[in-house]
C-alpha cells in the first residue's frame, strides 16, 4: 500500500507542476505579449513582472518536483498566484459579461490553486 501513496505523491507533484511549468515557460517565450497584457492593467515594471513571474513558476515547480524544499516551491507559486489574482483577474472591474465572466474564472482558479498548496504545506508540517 505505501507504494500506492508514494506513486499518488509523484503523480499529485508533476501534475500540479506541470501547470507552471509550461505557464513559466510561456512568459519567457512569449514575455512581448504577456508584457502588453500586464501593461494593460496598468502593473508597474511589465517586463520584470512577466519574466520574474515566469521564473518563479518554473523554480517553485522544480521544487515541487525535485522534492527537494517542495514547501518553499509551493511558496513561490503561492506568491504568484495570490497578487495575479488581484492585479490581472480583478474581475470587478470588468463592464463585459463575457469579459468579466473569463476573469471570475481565473480569479478564482488561482486562489483555490493557492490554497491548495497552503494545505500542502500545512500537511507536510502536521505529519513528518
Amino acid at each position: 500500500m505505501a507504494n500506492v501513496w508514494v506513486t499518488l505523491d509523484w503523480a499529485g507533484r508533476i501534475g500540479v507542476a506541470a501547470l507552471f511549468v509550461k505557464s513559466g515557460v510561456n512568459h519567457i517565450r512569449k514575455r512581448k505579449a504577456m508584457m502588453a497584457y500586464v501593461q494593460s492593467k496598468h502593473v508597474p515594471l511589465a517586463w520584470l513582472d512577466v519574466v520574474g513571474t515566469g521564473v518563479m513558476m518554473l523554480v517553485g515547480s522544480a521544487l515541487l518536483v525535485s522534492n527537494w524544499h517542495p514547501h518553499w516551491g509551493a511558496a513561490l507559486i503561492i506568491l504568484f498566484l495570490v497578487p495575479t489574482a488581484f492585479l490581472m483577474h480583478n474581475y470587478w472591474k470588468e463592464s463585459d459579461p463575457m469579459a468579466r465572466a473569463n476573469q471570475d474564472a481565473h480569479f478564482w482558479k488561482n486562489i483555490t490553486i493557492a490554497f491548495a498548496l497552503v494545505l500542502y504545506i500545512v500537511q507536510g508540517h502536521l505529519y513528518r
